[in-house]
């Protein structure tokens, strides 16, 4: 069946060059056809995956082949992408640092009311010396 030789064929042209593009365009289909056949097919969307993955670990093994080769020609930007991205020691690193300042309000009297009836419902109470929130014990 013709279909299922273009279904072939737009996986093995997947597996050299993941861009479905210029695939469509080596097997003579449009775009859309491939992606309504991933639509239509679980099977053609699964192998069409993996043809995918297939594809561009491919065209990622001959880019790293082709730094290699720029690193040995010693080529400087080229050495230092590597180690950028292989090396904790040579990535760049961004340290922040910082305060963080809140002006204190004052509380309106009922905004302190508000907060003593939350905390009384929480079993807290506040520590006038530290500041701070204690639990209330029952006994």
């Amino acid at each position: 069946m013709k279909k299922d030789r273009l279904q072939s064929l737009v996986l093995e042209q997947l597996r050299k060059i993941p861009i479905i593009h210029v695939v469509a365009e080596k097997v003579g289909v449009s775009r859309s056809t491939i992606y309504r056949w991933k639509d239509e097919s679980e099977q053609f969307r699964k192998d069409f995956e993996v043809a995918l993955r297939e594809g561009e670990e491919f065209i990622s093994d001959m880019a790293e082949s082709q730094l290699i080769n720029l690193m040995k020609d010693k080529h400087w930007p080229s050495i230092r992408f590597w180690l950028e991205r292989r090396s904790e020691k040579f990535r760049n690193r961004l340290e922040v640092s910082g305060s963080l300042q809140m002006p204190q309000e004052e509380l309106s009297p009922e905004q302190q009311a508000i907060v003593r009836e939350a905390l009384r419902l929480a079993h807290l109470t506040i520590n006038k010396e530290t500041n701070t929130y204690d639990q209330q014990h029952s006994e």
